[in-house]
């Protein structure tokens, strides 16, 4: 088996309080920005490299103390690979989130609170994620707002 590590980063904006997530159509589902680490690349470099790669992203503040990691199987060419995919999370002003453009492997791109990114994404470890990093962030802005 085939084993590969990305890294990947949830990019969220906050408008009226209200956390909104970037989200990316893949060929088959919702997504976020994502790619394979490149050699001697630590996952953190990959994710804001890859912000700027797929989404336009160019200033983006990633988040201390969010770090998850997901791994899944799948078959590409008759091979099985086991994907390992570490998440950040990273927090851009109104102005980034107007710069969003969506690189050639993508389809387009969408912005959504947690709800309908739910409704939208098909990938059920990838939902979770997103569920946790919510957690994680409304935690994290209540302790912001206290200092």
């Amino acid at each position: 088996m085939i084993i590969e590590k990305s890294s990947g980063v949830i990019i969220f904006y906050i408008e009226k309080n209200k956390l909104i997530y970037l989200l990316l159509k893949y060929p088959n589902y919702w997504g976020f920005v994502k790619d394979l680490l490149e050699k001697g690349e630590k996952a953190e470099e990959t994710a804001i490299r890859e912000a700027k790669e797929e989404a336009n992203i160019d200033k983006l503040q990633l988040i201390p103390g969010f770090k998850e990691t997901i791994s899944f199987i799948f078959k590409l060419h008759g091979k099985l690979i086991r994907k390992f995919v570490v998440f950040f999370l990273a927090e851009i002003n109104k102005k980034q989130a107007k710069k969003v453009k969506v690189s050639w492997e993508h389809e387009g791109f969408r912005f959504c609170n947690l709800d309908s990114a739910l409704e939208i994404m098909k990938h059920k470890n990838e939902k979770e994620m997103l569920i946790k990093a919510d957690k994680f962030l409304k935690v994290w802005l209540k302790q912001k707002k206290l200092f």
